[in-house]
């Protein structure tokens, strides 16, 4: 192939990308739903400090029942923190922790999951 059909074929190639990007960053702005303003959404649950070195400290905003159930996940999904029985406040050892990311779940008695964050435990 001659040079020029190959800097034409690259030119033409190059157009139709430019055409593809701006198409599907058209068709996605369309899917993107505006929803009217509404009101945050209260947290039941704060913690601190973030990122942790030993220690974290979970407090329940709101009253918690007694079947409410608190887990810690680590960030492959494998369960290594659970509490049953909640009380306003709860402090976390991080002794058994590796450094990383950390999902927590705080479910009802169904298995809902009222709320769930992130925490960065840090040695």
């Amino acid at each position: 192939m001659s040079q020029s059909k190959i800097s034409s074929l690259m030119r033409i190639f190059y157009l139709l990308s430019i055409i593809l990007f701006v198409s599907v960053q058209a068709k996605s702005q369309e899917r993107t739903p505006s929803f009217p303003a509404q009101e945050p959404i209260s947290k039941i649950i704060r913690f601190y400090p973030n990122p942790a070195t030993s220690i974290i400290n979970f407090e329940f905003q709101k009253s918690t029942e007694k079947d409410h159930n608190f887990q810690i996940f680590n960030f492959l999904g494998k369960k290594v923190y659970e509490i049953t029985n909640l009380t306003n406040k709860t402090t976390v050892n991080l002794s058994d922790f590796y450094r990383g990311v950390y999902i927590f779940q705080l479910r009802d008695k169904s298995g809902k999951i009222i709320e769930s964050g992130k925490f960065q435990v840090s040695k």
